[in-house]
């Protein structure tokens, strides 16, 4: 099978001009697509060519599945590439695609569907022998009686969470009864809201917890490998701020175990293309156990190729297009250790409340070994409030952690961003937080951190 000589990338920013790099380096002309407040964007400049889909709002442009695909067939793309949110992970979307005659670069619709519904998906890796939490089927907001036994039966503190989607939208903590009702109610409607799919299950909450994950890549085949784990426990309302890999002061047993049931999750589905299967890590315990599976590219996806020297988004492209040989697991090999941060404009003294507008100056650090610099942004640009805050990526790789450490901390200070409110202060004092200098943070951390600060704000003023 040829590659694929053109590429429509149902995306923006950062995550577009990510795979407009990687379809330039395969040779492939790459094609944006834009809502008319992004109409000048800088994945609009870098693309060969450029199709306007629709206004501002994202369900009259980005999540507009009809106007994508008549954008492809416009332009003679004979491919898709969702990237990251939006539809990426819509099996619906990923049907019409190939229903339309073009390639969809991920997995099969079908594995979509099933490891998109999280409770299907527990169901699937408790088979193949993954360890999962204690959870429910899918809870009724208007049967109380069954709320109350369900909840009972997975024990209290627990979470409530959407069945379908992804991102921590659809996640809230109930710590007693009392709440409960009125938090699957809210939840319901949010997903409904949000994913088209107001189903939501219930969860064992782990207090004291790590998220790692493992990434996967199959070949549809039953053949899959892992590249390694990640951390990413220090978040903000469920969204990740740091992640690194290889996730730190993990027993090795444990290690051993998620990659192993990683894959051969990944490996039960049929699995296609570039996939995480997340785990929380029960810090009292020392336990692991299955959360989810991402069937797309990951935000953090950098830090797995810097340790790797793969380049996950150029291997999808190539498997979607038959091209990509069968990899052994014994010729992945990881070297030292990456760490990346989400700079984004928000106020982490208000909540990390977003603070979209427009970016005045922007200076990024020189070019550098071990230094990388994700962003789809420049200066006079502006930060929309109908779309993700995120302003770039900031990753780098040292040949240990501490290292790493201290290559993030130089490459922080050397950042100059100005007109708009960020978190770049925030994260370098992160950096040098004995939570995570010392490899022990917890899902709970980045809040910890910011009370600890406000604290010492209340007791200087």
């Amino acid at each position: 099978m040829p590659m694929f000589p053109k590429v429509l990338i149902a995306n923006r920013g950062e995550i577009a001009c990510r795979i407009i790099r990687a379809c330039r380096a395969l040779g492939i002309r790459a094609v944006a697509v834009h809502s008319t407040a992004d109409a000048d964007a800088m994945h609009v400049a870098l693309a060969d060519e450029a199709v306007c889909i629709g206004p501002a709002p994202a369900h009259e442009s980005y999540l507009d599945a009809a106007a994508l695909i008549r954008a492809a067939r416009e332009t003679g793309a004979a491919a898709i590439h969702p990237g990251y949110g939006f539809l990426a992970e819509s099996s619906g979307f990923a049907a019409q695609v190939a229903e339309a005659g073009l390639a969809w670069i991920g997995p099969a619709p079908e594995t979509i569907a099933a490891m998109g519904d999280k409770s299907r998906a527990r169901a699937i890796a408790a088979e193949v022998g993954v360890p999962v939490l204690p959870g429910s089927p899918a809870v009724d907001p208007g049967d109380p009686a069954g709320l109350a036994a369900a909840a009972e039966a997975v024990g209290y503190p627990l979470l409530v969470k959407a069945a379908s989607g992804g991102g921590g939208i659809g996640m809230r903590v109930v710590e007693t009864p009392e709440r409960l009702a009125e938090v699957v109610g809210a939840t319901a409607s949010m997903a409904a809201k949000s994913f088209g799919d107001g189903t939501v299950f219930l969860e064992r909450y782990v207090g004291r917890a790590r998220h790692v994950e493992v990434q996967v890549f199959g070949w549809g085949d039953g053949h899959a490998v892992h590249l390694g784990d990640r951390d990413c426990s220090l978040q903000r309302r469920f969204q990740k701020v740091v992640e690194e890999a290889p996730a730190p002061d993990l027993p090795e047993a444990t290690r051993q175990r998620i990659r192993e049931t990683a894959v051969a999750l990944a490996a039960s589905v049929r699995y296609a293309g570039a996939g995480t299967v997340e785990f929380v890590y029960d810090v009292e315990s020392g336990e692991a156990f299955f959360l989810e599976m991402n069937t797309r590219i990951q935000v953090e996806h950098p830090v797995t190729e810097m340790v790797t020297g793969v380049d996950l988004v150029g291997w999808q492209i190539r498997q979607a297009a038959g091209m990509l040989p069968p990899v052994a697991q014994e010729e992945i090999r990881l070297a030292g250790h990456a760490v990346e941060v989400r700079l984004c404009a928000e106020r982490p003294e208000k909540n990390f409340l977003p603070a979209p507008g427009s970016i005045a100056t922007l200076d990024w650090p020189e070019p550098a070994e071990g230094l990388r610099v994700d962003t789809g942004v420049r200066a006079g640009d502006a930060i929309s409030p109908h779309y993700d805050s995120l302003v770039a990526k900031v990753i780098v790789q040292g040949p240990d952690r501490a290292a790493a450490l201290a290559r993030l901390a130089a490459a922080l200070d050397r950042v100059e961003i100005g007109g708009i409110a960020t978190n770049l202060a925030f994260l370098r004092r992160v950096v040098d937080a004995p939570e995570l200098v010392e490899a022990r943070m917890t899902t709970g951390s980045l809040l910890e951190i910011r009370e600890r600060e406000r604290a010492a704000e209340r007791g200087a003023a």
